[in-house]
């Protein structure tokens, strides 16, 4: 594990290649690969480092790339380091990827405060790479300030994002009526802030209407215990002109601020690590019985009587997981 002990000290100097090393390290899923990540995260977790962790989706065609881009050097322009992980579709068939968020962001990739690491989602629910957890705390040992997550879109991998984010953010395109009904409401009760971009131009004027449009759906939504009584909030932004931007960041750390005096930021961070433990409890058990070729035989032979409707299945499920509990 000599390698394992070098790797984080060098992430812990800040060294982006290690960094860059040790997240397509965690992204890997063979067996060794997998001990010695969970070595190397492991060594790294004493460290005491923490960043603001901000998820960010939106509807296609909204600006993402642009956003980030011009939030991000905006962030590093007051001293912040910020490290972007945008997760990119993956095809279903071939596992192969887009991965084209770099190449969108190409000033921000310049940018020595800034790191950017387009990750394949692997075919994940709703695109969130299983290991993105596991990148957010590699980029919080190397001493980032704020990690931006970037999701593929609106979708289930909102709620994944929401529950490894400290501030979640929507981005919305000036649009009519219709768009409202386009944006789930489960959407919308995640965010903390919705954002319309392109308020710039011709559609400055359609931008602010929209954003009072969402304001006044918000109205309906119930108000989230412990939060301000303004947040959830609407604003309109522009990423093409860097218009609205620091008043993002002003809302964002009225929030953090709040949210730490409250408590509610240490319980939140709490409650996200147990779940983050619960859910590799599950893929660890699923793990294991993919790889226990009589559980695969069970599971074979059950899938048929439960398609077939002679076995409910609840009673084949603990059929097959009583293979678990045989073994031990």
């Amino acid at each position: 594990m000599q390698d394992v002990e070098n790797l984080a000290g060098d992430i812990q100097r800040g060294d982006r290649r290690a960094l860059a090393r040790a997240i397509t390290l965690v992204e890997s899923a063979r067996e060794d690969h997998r001990a010695e990540a969970a070595a190397l995260l492991e060594r790294l977790s004493g460290c005491g480092r923490q960043a603001l962790r901000i998820g960010l989706s939106g509807t296609p065609g909204v600006g993402k790339s642009t956003f980030i881009e011009a939030f991000g050097t905006a962030l590093t322009s007051m001293g912040k380091r910020v490290a972007v992980l945008a997760v990119d579709p993956s095809s279903a068939r071939s596992g192969g990827s887009i991965l084209g968020d770099k190449t969108r962001m190409e000033r921000l990739a310049r940018d020595p405060k800034a790191f950017i690491r387009p990750s394949p989602s692997q075919t994940e629910l709703g695109g969130v790479a299983r290991r993105t957890r596991e990148a957010v705390a590699l980029c919080e040992a190397a001493g980032f300030d704020i990690v931006l997550i970037e999701t593929v879109g609106v979708g289930q991998s909102e709620t994944i994002v929401s529950g490894m984010s400290d501030v979640f953010l929507l981005l919305i395109a000036p649009a009519g009526g219709d768009e409202l009904q386009g944006v789930k409401r489960g959407i919308m009760e995640i965010a903390d802030i919705i954002l319309v971009n392109k308020a710039d131009g011709d559609l400055k004027q359609v931008a602010t209407r929209t954003a009072a449009d969402y304001a006044g759906a918000l109205r309906l939504l119930r108000k989230r215990p412990g939060d301000p009584d303004d947040f959830p909030k609407v604003m309109t932004v522009s990423a093409l002109e860097t218009v609205g931007l620091d008043a993002v960041w002003s809302e964002i750390e009225a929030l953090v601020s709040h949210r730490q005096l409250s408590g509610f930021w240490s319980e939140r961070r709490s409650a996200q690590a147990e779940s983050w433990f619960e859910e590799e409890v599950k893929q660890g058990l699923l793990k294991r019985l993919s790889a226990d070729p009589t559980a695969q035989d069970a599971m074979q032979r059950l899938r048929g009587e439960v398609a077939a409707g002679t076995r409910s299945p609840g009673s084949a499920a603990a059929a097959v997981l009583s293979h678990l509990t045989d073994k031990d």
